[in-house]
C-alpha cells in the first residue's frame, strides 16, 4: 500500500492528533499509577497510531488495529515469561484506545472522549466493582437479568397502541412504564446497598428512593427495638425518605410527561424545601447520631414485583379513565389519592400515561402527581406510631403537617399561575 497524496488541512489534522494523544495519555495515566508496563507512553502511542490510521483511510485503520493486536500478544508473552500472568485488562484497554484514536482521525470528538472516560473509570474502579460483585446476591443477579429480558426481549415484541375497544389498555406503553418504575427502584436499591451504611442521611434518602414506606417502617421498627434510643435517627431518616420519594416521583413525571411536571414543579419544590428546612433545624438542635440503623429492604425488581407494579399501574389507569368518564377531572384526583396509599410511583406513572394517550391534560396529571406524593407522605404517619415514642410521634406529625401544608400551598400557587397565564 502507498500513502495517499491528498493535502490535509493543517489545523484540522493537528486538532485530531492532539485529541487522540490526550485521550491516550488520560487512560495511560491510570495504568502508570498502578505500575503497569503499558503506561503513559504506550497508550499515547497506541492512540496516535489509531489516529494516523483513521486519517489515512479504512485500510490503514484495520492495519493499525492488527499492529496493536501484535503488540498485545508480545505484551502478554513478556508477562507470562516473567511469571506475572496475563495483562488482559490492559490489553483490552489498549485495543479500545486504539479504536478511539481511529475515531479521532476520522473526525469524531464526543464518542472517543466518552470511550476514554469510561475506560479510565473501569480501570480505576477495579476494587469497587470487584467488591460490588462479591456482595451481589443470586437474587439480585437474577433481578438484573430479568430486567434485561423484560426490556430488550419482551418489550420489542409487544403490540403498539391500544388493544381493547375502549382504547384504555396499551401493552407497550404500560410495559415500558412498569420497567421504568421498577428499573429506577432497582438502581436506587443497588446504590443503597453500596452506600447506605455510611450514615443516616444516605440510609434514609437512598432507602426512600427505593420505597419510602418500607424505609420509614423499618426506621420505626429499629426505634421500637432499641427502646427509643434511635428516635432522633429515625426522625431524620423519615424526613429524608420523604424527600427522596418526592424526588423520585418528580423524575418519573419528567420522564413520562415533561409538560405535566411543569404543573407540579412548585408543589414538589415546596415539599423538598420543607424537608430541607426540617433537616437543617434538626442538625442545629440535635447531636449527631452515633449509630446508623440497619434497614431490611428487598430488591424491588423480581418477577413478583414486576407483576405487582404492572397490576397496580393497569388498575390505576383503568380506574382513572372510568372515574374521569363518571366524575370528570375529580375522578382522576380521587384515583391518585387512593393510588398514593398503595404506590405513589405507580399513581404518578398512571397519571402521566393518560397525558400520553391524550385523555387528560398535563395540568390535571401534574396535580394528580402532587396528590399522590402528598398521600404517600401522610401514609408514613401510622408507620411512625408503631415506634410507641410520644416525642418522635409528635415531631414527625408536625413535620408531616409542614411538608403536606407547603405542598398544598405550592399546588394552589401553581394552579393560580396556570389559570392566570391561561386567562392572559
Amino acid at each position: 500500500m502507498t500513502l495517499p497524496l491528498n493535502e490535509w488541512p493543517y489545523p484540522l489534522t493537528l486538532t485530531r492528533l492532539v485529541l487522540a494523544l490526550a485521550i491516550g495519555l488520560f487512560v495511560g495515566l491510570e495504568r502508570e499509577r498502578r505500575g503497569k508496563e503499558s503506561g503513559l507512553r504506550t497508550f499515547g502511542f497506541a492512540s496516535l497510531l489509531g489516529c494516523l490510521g483513521g486519517l489515512l483511510g479504512d485500510g490503514y485503520a484495520l492495519a493499525c488495529i492488527f499492529l496493536l493486536g501484535l503488540l498485545v500478544v508480545f505484551l502478554n508473552l513478556q508477562t507470562l515469561r516473567a511469571n506475572q500472568g496475563t495483562e488482559l485488562t490492559t490489553s483490552a484497554a489498549l485495543l479500545v484506545i486504539g479504536m478511539a484514536g481511529i475515531m479521532c482521525g476520522q473526525g469524531h470528538t464526543f464518542t472517543p472522549v466518552a470511550v476514554a472516560v469510561a475506560t479510565a473509570a473501569l480501570l480505576a474502579w477495579k476494587e469497587r466493582l470487584a467488591g460490588f460483585t462479591m456482595h451481589l446476591s443470586d437474587t439480585e443477579l437474577r433481578s438484573a437479568i430479568l430486567l434485561a429480558i423484560l426490556a430488550f426481549v419482551i418489550y420489542p415484541a409487544l403490540p403498539t397502541g391500544t388493544v381493547d375497544p375502549w382504547h384504555v389498555l396499551a401493552p407497550r406503553e404500560a410495559f415500558i412504564t412498569v420497567i421504568l418504575i421498577a428499573g429506577i427502584g432497582f438502581v436506587n436499591y443497588i446504590l443503597w446497598k453500596m452506600y447506605g451504611a455510611r450514615g443516616i442521611e444516605l440510609t434514609g434518602f437512598l432507602g426512600g428512593l427505593v420505597n419510602s414506606t418500607v424505609a420509614v417502617g423499618e426506621l420505626a421498627a429499629r426505634v421500637q427495638d432499641t427502646d427509643g434510643q434511635l428516635a432522633n435517627v429515625a426522625y431524620r431518616g423519615g424526613i429524608l425518605a420523604t424527600a427522596a420519594m418526592v424526588v423520585r416521583n418528580a423524575v418519573i413525571l419528567a420522564l413520562l410527561s415533561p409538560h405535566a411536571l411543569i404543573a407540579a414543579v412548585v408543589a414538589h419544590v415546596c415539599m423538598l424545601g420543607a424537608c430541607g428546612l426540617l433537616i437543617l433545624l434538626d442538625r442545629r438542635t440535635q447531636a449527631p447520631p452515633m449509630e446508623t440503623p440497619l434497614l431490611h429492604i428487598e430488591s424491588p425488581f423480581s418477577l413478583q414485583a414486576a407483576l405487582k407494579y404492572g397490576f397496580i399501574f393497569l388498575m390505576l389507569q383503568i380506574v382513572a379513565v372510568l372515574a374521569q368518564q363518571v366524575l370528570g377531572t375529580v375522578g382522576i384526583y380521587v384515583t391518585s389519592f387512593f393510588g398514593g396509599l398503595v404506590s405513589s410511583a405507580s399513581a404518578v406513572a398512571a397519571a402521566a400515561s393518560l397525558v400520553a394517550q391524550g385523555t387528560t391534560s398535563p395540568t390535571t396529571a401534574g396535580i394528580s402527581a402532587v396528590i399522590a406524593s402528598l398521600t404517600s407522605t401522610m401514609i408514613n404517619l401510622p408507620l411512625i406510631f408503631r415506634a410507641q415514642q410520644r416525642q418522635l410521634t409528635w415531631r414527625f406529625t408536625w413535620a408531616t403537617t409542614l411538608v403536606v401544608g407547603l405542598g398544598i400551598l405550592g399546588a394552589l400557587i401553581q394552579v393560580y399561575l396556570l389559570t392566570h397565564q391561561f386567562n392572559q
